[in-house]
């Protein structure tokens, strides 16, 4: 990467085909081998160094924020000690789904590349509700969210805003 604006890269390279190759390898272990969770897996990747590589979690954790993407996330934000990855890539086994894509776009991750799409699991891992879901209005969504207390959150969010420095992220 050095320097370079992997966003602007027209194709996956071998080096990337060889980071696809770990998260695909930890999907298989995640899933497969250990059976922490299902088959997915991801690897982080800024400046030609390996930030994470994690695998799905959720059985053994009984955590169901604990996918692969949102594991290496969390992994790579420790090790380099910020919550931004600007200049980082994520490679997933799998499409992300909407949770792990936003954590991604929050981690100000660069670049996802993944393996298999979202078609080739929806048998088994059916995000379309949620898809179909996030688009419609609040009265109109299966969990619909409600507001209540707004006041009161407000004035926490003056003081927020009051701070000389509020951490902004």
């Amino acid at each position: 990467m050095g320097g370079t604006d992997v966003r602007t890269s027209v194709s996956p390279g071998e080096q990337d085909r060889a980071y696809m190759r770990l998260a695909i390898q930890t999907m298989r272990r995640a899933g497969i081998v250990d059976r922490t969770g299902g088959p997915f897996g991801a690897v982080i990747v800024r400046g030609g160094q390996v930030l994470a590589v994690a695998g799905n979690s959720v059985i053994r954790d009984n955590d169901p924020t604990a996918h692969a993407e949102i594991n290496a996330i969390r992994e790579a934000c420790r090790r380099i000690g910020s919550y931004d990855l600007s200049g980082a890539v994520l490679y997933s086994s799998c499409e992300c789904c909407p949770m792990c894509y936003a954590s991604a776009y929050w981690a100000r991750i660069d670049q996802i590349y993944y393996a298999a799409s979202w078609h080739d699991y929806e048998d088994l891992f059916d995000d379309s509700r949620i898809h179909e879901d996030i688009v419609k209005s609040y009265a109109e969504r299966h969990l619909a969210p409600q507001q209540i207390m707004r006041e009161e959150a407000l004035e926490v969010w003056r003081e927020f805003r009051a701070l000389p420095n509020g951490a902004r992220y």
